[in-house]
Formats: C-alpha cells, sequence, structure tokens
C-alpha cells in the first residue's frame, strides 16, 4: 500500500522519556482543552517528570510522530483484575491532534497499546469515555469496545484524601 495514501503507515510510536515532559505536558493540555476542563490541569513539567518519568511510577506514556513531529499521546498504567488474578492496563488519556485526526493515528496509538496488553499477559483493557463524546465513543465501539453501563465510576480527589485523613485522624507508616 502506498504510504501517502496511509499516513498512519509513516507514524512512528515510542515510549515516552523524561525529556519529553514537556511534549506530554502539551498533550494534556490540548486534551483539557477539548474536554472543556483546562481549569483542572495542574500538572507541570517538573511533576511529569516526578510522578511519571521515576524509577517508581507506574505509568507510562507513548508518543505519536508523523513526519518527525509530534501528533499524539497515550498515557496508561497497570492495574490489577482480582477476580483474573492478572494485570491489565487502564487507558488514561489517548489524545491525537485536530487536524491529525481521520488519519488513522489513533487507531494506531490504541493498537500499540493493546498489543503491550498482550505482549504482559494482561487479562483486560480498560478506560473511561465522557459521555458527550460521541466521536470517541463511537472509535472506541468501532473496535470491539463495550460500555460497562452496569458500573458507576467514582473518585476521591486530593483535597477529599486530605479531609478524610484529618477528619478519621488515619494514617500509616510505611
Amino acid at each position: 500500500m502506498n504510504t501517502e495514501k496511509n499516513p498512519a503507515n509513516n507514524l512512528v510510536i515510542r515510549k515516552a522519556e523524561a525529556g519529553d515532559a514537556e511534549t506530554v505536558l502539551f498533550f494534556i493540555k490540548q486534551l483539557a482543552d477539548y474536554e472543556k476542563l483546562s481549569h483542572e490541569v495542574k500538572a507541570n513539567v517538573d511533576t511529569l517528570k516526578q510522578n511519571l518519568f521515576s524509577d517508581n511510577s507506574n505509568a507510562n506514556a507513548v508518543l505519536a510522530f508523523y513526519n518527525n513531529e509530534p501528533v499524539g499521546f497515550a498515557l496508561y498504567f497497570y492495574n490489577f483484575s482480582t477476580f483474573l488474578g492478572k494485570r491489565g492496563i487502564y487507558l488514561e488519556d489517548l489524545f491525537v491532534l485536530p487536524d491529525m485526526r481521520g488519519k488513522g493515528f489513533g487507531k494506531k496509538l490504541f493498537l500499540h497499546l493493546i498489543a503491550i496488553a498482550k505482549k504482559n499477559n494482561c487479562g483486560r483493557f480498560e478506560f473511561s469515555v465522557l459521555d458527550w463524546n460521541e466521536p470517541s465513543i463511537k472509535f472506541y465501539k468501532s473496535l470491539g469496545a463495550e460500555s460497562m453501563d452496569d458500573w458507576t465510576a467514582f473518585r476521591i480527589d486530593e483535597n477529599r484524601i486530605n479531609k478524610l485523613t484529618e477528619t478519621y485522624n488515619f494514617s500509616i507508616s510505611e
């Protein structure tokens, strides 16, 4: 197949490294803008280097390049299924620049992560999609993803973590 007719054939995906923190942050901010959540971004280059690229991080990121320019990223981490008795991958974010969509880049990024899950014998590959994001929902369903409508997502943010530990005077030593 002629690579000019299929730009995804020229997409290069590689693991992000500490020197890529600024690029990862750029994509995080682009995603937040798309989701109308820019006000929630607290990450910066230093926090990414400390928490994403440190030796004890359980999170990973990959970057996608087209013509040597970054066009997308995905951030994921490993979780564990007690029922399966094996780990899985949780896709936190996948984002392709708006002007680069429709070229197969998102699909190639997604399939790259599926291959990582396969290589690591993962029993699951999970992610969340905002309920208003119909293009993404259609995209994931086209790849065989099924919604888990019988589950409700919950979150306790950092402020609530602090409040709960203070309220119940609970801490641990490790």
